[in-house]
C-alpha cells in the first residue's frame, strides 16, 4: 500500500503520541491525533518533568527539537535526601557531573505546547474522545468518537494513558490499585515564606520513609516545593477518615494524625502547605504486560506499562516509545516495506524493556512503602532515578 494511503492515528495527545506524530511528520509519513482536551494548554497532572539523556531528550532530539527543548527548559537540582521519621538524614546523592547528570526540567504543559508547534496545523483533533474502535477486516479499524465523528485506519496507536481505549482490543489487562496513595500540595516561594522547607528539602528531592509512609519533596525551578504524603490504606482513605478532598483543613489534620509522632520539620511541610490537596492513588498494570500482535493495533506508554511512578521512568519511556514506533514506521515508508512488520518489531524490543522498569518500580514501591510495615519498615530502598517520577 503506498505511503500516503496508508492512515495512522494517535489516541492521546500526551508527550509520547505527540513525539511519536513529530517524528512520523518530520519525515513524511501522514498522522493524526485525538485527544479528548479541548485544547493544547493542559499538559496532564503532576509536577515538572526532568527527561534523561539516553531516552526523552533522544527521543526530542529524533524530533528535531532538542534545541527548543533546552530553551524552554530550565535548570533543576539532582541533589536527593533520604530521611526518616526524625528528621536524621540516611543518605545524600549528588550525581557526578556527566551526561546523566544533565536533566534540565520542564513544566509538562510546556512540553505538550513545543510538541503541539512542530506538528503541522490540524494534526491534532481537540475534543475528540475516542468512544469504540470497530475492525473492519484486513487490520484496519473504524475510530467512532463522542462527537459522532467517525473515521478508518490502517494504524490505530493507543496513547491514551491509564484507562485507555484501545488496550481491551489487544489485552484483557486492566490497572490495579497498587495500595498506595499520594496526596499532593505545595509550598510556594519557599525560599522567602518557606525557608526551614526549602532548607530541609535542598536544591533536588527530599524523601522520609517509615513504616509503610513517606513524605516525598521535590523543589522545582520556580522556588516551589511540590509536597507528596505517600501511604498505604484504600484507595477512599478520605471517606474512611471522614474528610472531603475538598475541605483543606480536614485533609489537613487527617494527615498530620497519620504522620503524628513524625519530626516537627517534616510536619511543618504538611502544616504550611499553600493551596489545596490533591489524591492521587497509584494503579500499575500486570507485569509483565504484553499483548498478541494484532495488525492495525499498538500501544505505547502508559496505555501499554502503566506502572507505580517512585522510580518508574515515566514520561521518558512514553517518549521513547513513541521515538522507537515512529523510527520503525518512518523506515517502513522510506524503503516501502510492510508497515505491520514495523509494528511486530516495535514491540518485539518494547516487552522486555518496559518489563524490566516495571517490575524495578513495583519493587522500588514495595521497599520505599513497605506493604507488610512495621516489621520491614528497614528495607532498604534502592532509589535508581535522581528524582521520582511523581504523580
Amino acid at each position: 500500500m503506498p505511503a500516503t494511503a496508508f492512515r495512522i492515528a494517535i489516541i492521546g495527545a500526551g508527550p509520547g503520541g505527540l513525539v511519536c506524530a513529530a517524528i512520523l511528520q518530520r519525515y513524511g509519513v501522514p498522522v493524526t491525533v485525538f485527544e479528548r482536551d479541548l485544547g493544547p494548554t493542559r499538559g496532564g497532572p503532576g509536577g515538572p518533568l526532568c527527561l534523561r539523556a539516553g531516552t526523552g531528550l533522544a527521543a526530542l532530539r529524533a524530533a528535531g527539537l532538542e534545541r527548543a527543548f533546552r530553551a524552554a527548559a530550565r535548570p533543576a537540582g539532582q541533589e536527593v535526601r533520604l530521611l526518616d521519621r526524625t528528621g536524621a538524614v540516611l543518605h545524600r546523592d549528588r550525581p557526578a557531573p556527566g551526561p546523566e547528570a544533565d536533566r534540565p526540567e520542564i513544566d509538562r504543559s510546556t512540553l505538550r505546547r513545543l510538541l503541539v508547534a512542530a506538528l503541522a496545523p490540524g494534526t491534532v483533533r481537540w475534543a475528540s474522545h475516542l468512544r469504540t474502535l470497530h475492525p473492519l477486516g484486513g487490520g484496519r479499524h473504524r475510530a467512532v468518537f463522542d462527537d459522532g465523528g467517525t473515521a478508518a485506519f490502517d494504524l490505530v496507536v493507543g496513547a491514551d494513558g491509564t484507562w485507555s481505549r484501545v488496550r481491551p482490543l489487544l489485552s484483557d489487562a486492566e490497572p490495579h490499585y497498587c495500595g498506595v496513595t499520594f496526596v499532593e500540595a505545595g509550598l510556594d516561594d519557599v525560599d522567602v515564606r518557606h525557608p526551614q522547607a526549602a532548607r530541609l528539602v535542598g536544591r533536588g528531592t527530599m524523601m522520609a520513609l517509615s513504616g509503610g509512609r513517606g513524605l516525598i519533596a521535590r523543589r522545582d525551578g520556580r522556588g516551589r516545593i511540590r509536597l507528596y504524603a505517600a501511604f498505604r490504606g484504600s484507595q477512599d482513605w478520605a471517606r474512611g477518615a471522614g474528610v472531603r478532598t475538598t475541605d483543606t483543613e480536614a485533609v489537613r489534620a487527617a494527615l498530620l494524625a497519620g504522620f503524628a509522632g513524625w519530626h516537627a520539620s517534616l510536619l511543618a511541610l504538611l502544616g504550611e502547605g499553600d493551596g489545596g490537596f490533591a489524591s492521587h492513588p497509584l494503579f500499575a498494570l500486570p507485569v509483565p504486560h504484553a499483548w498478541p500482535h494484532t495488525p492495525g493495533l499498538t500501544l505505547l506508554g502508559d496505555a501499554a506499562h502503566l506502572m507505580a511512578p517512585l522510580s518508574g521512568p515515566g514520561v521518558d519511556l512514553a517518549l521513547a516509545d513513541g521515538c522507537a514506533l515512529a523510527r520503525n514506521l518512518v523506515e517502513a515508508h522510506t524503503w516501502q516495506t510492510d508497515p505491520d512488520q514495523a509494528v511486530r518489531a516495535y514491540e518485539v524490543a518494547l516487552f522486555p524493556r518496559a518489563g524490566t522498569a516495571a517490575r524495578a518500580a513495583a519493587h522500588d514501591l514495595d521497599a520505599a512503602l513497605p506493604p507488610d510495615a512495621p516489621r520491614r519498615s528497614h528495607r532498604p530502598f534502592r532509589r535508581r532515578e535522581p528524582h521520582p517520577h511523581l504523580p
